[in-house]
Formats: structure tokens, C-alpha cells, sequence
């Protein structure tokens, strides 16, 4: 019988993975996504992190009543309002052409990052 348990990734880890993600989604999108540099992307995630792990849930407590509504959907735009908050934060070598852009990759950031974390973080025993 296998035993799963759940890793939860560290801040390290979850940096690495934001990014490899945000590097990615600037290839894919240049349209979309302006990263100067790697050292760029990696300041980024950093800051996106920290954005993360203290004001973006107190968005998404005030987000609530309107995340309810629409089913959770609303999230999103609590995500792509950090993620356009970053790159204002960060300056000119981290940006995006629109909101809209940022909505987009909010939304496939949110859908990479719950396919890698279902994948490494089930570890059997």
C-alpha cells in the first residue's frame, strides 16, 4: 500500500520555480512580457514571493465577496493585480504591455504552479 504525504515547497524552491516560470512565459509571450535579464526575472520572483506570502492575502479577504460571485474567478485578477504590482516594484526590466497580460499570465502561472506542486509534492513512502 503506498503512503502519500504532502511536502510543502520552501521559499527557495518556490523561487527557483517562479523563475524558471516567469523566464518561460517571456519567451512564449514577448508581446506580453518584458524581462531584461535573468537577474531580472529572479529579483522578480522575489518580490512576488514576498508580495505573496504578506499582501496578497489581504487582498484576497477584502476580494472575497467578489471572488464568491463569480466562483472563483475573481482570484485571477487578485493575482494579476500582484503580479502588475511587481512590475512596478521592480522597474523597467520587468513588465507587462497590458493588464490584460498580466491577467493571462496570472492565470497560467496559477494553472504551471498547481500542476508542479501536485507533481513534487506527493512524495510515497
Amino acid at each position: 500500500m503506498k503512503i502519500y504525504t504532502i511536502k510543502k515547497f520552501n521559499f527557495i524552491q518556490r523561487l527557483v520555480i517562479n523563475t524558471l516560470m516567469l523566464l518561460a512565459l517571456a519567451g512564449l509571450f514577448p508581446q506580453g512580457l518584458y524581462i531584461a535579464s535573468v537577474w531580472t526575472a529572479i529579483w522578480a520572483a522575489l518580490v512576488l514571493g514576498i508580495l505573496n506570502s504578506f499582501f496578497r492575502p489581504v487582498l484576497q479577504f477584502f476580494a472575497l465577496p467578489f471572488t464568491l460571485l463569480t466562483f472563483g474567478l475573481f482570484a485571477f485578477v487578485v493575482n494579476a493585480f500582484v503580479l502588475w504590482l511587481t512590475a512596478s516594484i521592480v522597474g523597467a526590466g520587468f513588465h507587462f504591455a497590458s493588464f490584460g497580460w498580466a491577467l493571462l499570465m496570472s492565470i497560467m502561472m496559477s494553472l504551471v504552479n498547481a500542476v508542479v506542486s501536485s507533481y513534487f509534492s506527493k512524495q510515497t513512502r
